[in-house]
């Protein structure tokens, strides 16, 4: 089949920690020689765009920051559309809100002037961020999450993700989110749409997971794959209702798939 556009995930489908996975230059120079313009799409918000272009990179495959869209960028873009004049109050580590403030959202230290809360990925999470985001969590108060994974795949298994942080804020505040950004948010998919400038019916996805990777190729009208190589495999996709249209050893296997 011919696809015009590809978009990929990175962790568990391009890299493990810092290294590629097997397959992956194979399958990302395939798929820049048979389709318009590949989109790196991740759900890690730790890092600006420059970065993951730049440690792909350092690991062979060639990308500019334009070519990588990160959770981070999509949470930007919905704060900016939907609460540009609301203090936000992040409960994320430095990375994540260093971008915020790049993005010219309006940061505030004072969970009491929070208008939004912003909760994502932080290593350093803590009783005080609990209890800030009581302080700062009543009826006319927004809140956001950067992506959904709770869990993330790392150099020696998997690892707390921001869906843990987004999780724990909704628990103890007794308020479910008004919007998780990243995979498989519809601002996502709209930007991800947007970037690649092909339609999505002429897109190929690739991603590791069922309920981000895949949940948002289908919403958005996009042909699926799952590669083996991430967070789920067959085991989870017996088990469920969501079905890629084709399950791949690795990224490598993708051009498989290429006419």
């Amino acid at each position: 089949m011919t696809y015009r556009g590809a978009v990929l995930d990175l962790d568990g489908t391009v890299l493990r920690g810092g290294d590629l996975l097997p397959g992956a230059r194979t399958g990302v120079a395939a798929l820049r020689e048979h389709t318009e313009s590949v989109l790196f799409l991740t759900n890690n918000p730790t890092r600006p765009a420059s970065d993951h272009a730049e440690r792909l990179r350092d690991l062979g495959i060639e990308a500019s920051a334009d070519d990588v869209l990160t959770s981070a960028d999509a949470t930007v873009a919905y704060l900016r559309d939907r609460h540009a004049d609301e203090p936000a109050f992040a409960i994320a580590e430095s990375s994540i809100v260093d971008q915020l403030r790049a993005g010219d959202v309006s940061l505030t230290d004072d969970p009491g002037a929070a208008g939004v809360v912003v909760a994502g990925y932080d290593r350093e999470f803590h009783f005080r961020d609990l209890q800030a985001a009581l302080d700062a969590m009543d009826d006319d108060t927004a809140f956001v999450g950067t992506d959904p994974d709770r869990t993330i795949p790392g150099a020696d298994g998997l690892e707390p993700g921001s869906g843990a942080i987004v999780h724990a804020v909704a628990g103890v505040t007794d308020r479910e989110p008004d919007a998780v950004l990243g995979k498989p948010s519809e601002t996502t998919a709209r930007l991800a749409a947007d970037r690649i400038g092909v339609p999505p019916e002429d897109c190929l996805l690739v991603g590791d997971r069922l309920e981000t990777d895949v949940a948002m190729g289908d919403r958005a009208g996009m042909t699926t794959a799952l590669v083996r190589t991430g967070v789920d495999g067959d085991d989870e996709v017996d088990a469920s209702d969501r079905r890629p249209d084709f399950v791949l050893d690795s990224l490598g296997d993708v051009v498989e798939l290429l006419g």
